[in-house]
């Protein structure tokens, strides 16, 4: 199961806050209310990511609105996979996912998108962040 994590369901609810704001500071817009509900479950459950493939479409198209958004890939064009490392000292991603990336479902992207910024020591987060910015 790919999980889309709490925090990329609050940066969607942000987007569309920027674009579809309330008019009288109370109601929401579809969009909105699809994410937020999808939100205040994970609130309620404790959970920390909402299963990619069960998100109701509503939730998933605004989502996915959000997502595109978004860069699509965290390569710098420094890649030391192709140098035989495991891990990519540009955009900290495994020799697997390099590969598999263009398979990769939006929800499996953005768990890895995550993972290599909580780590953040690849060079896209620090040598090389003036090339980082241009994604």
């Amino acid at each position: 199961m790919a999980g889309i994590h709490i925090s990329d369901i609050e940066a969607a609810i942000n987007y569309w806050r920027e674009r579809s704001p309330s008019p009288d500071g109370v109601s929401l817009a579809a969009p909105l209310r699809a994410l937020a509900e999808v939100y205040a479950l994970l609130v309620y459950f404790r959970e920390t990511e909402a299963d990619e493939r069960t998100l109701p479409p509503a939730a998933r198209d605004a989502w996915m609105a959000w997502y595109a958004s978004t860069p699509d890939t965290p390569c710098i064009a420094i890649c030391s996979t192709s140098q035989g490392d495991e891990v990519c000292k540009g955009c900290g991603r495994s020799f697997d996912e390099v590969q598999r990336w263009t398979e990769m479902t939006p929800g499996e992207k953005r768990a890895t998108w995550r993972r290599i910024t909580l780590e953040g020591d690849a060079w896209r987060f620090n040598r090389y962040a003036e090339r980082a910015r241009g994604n």
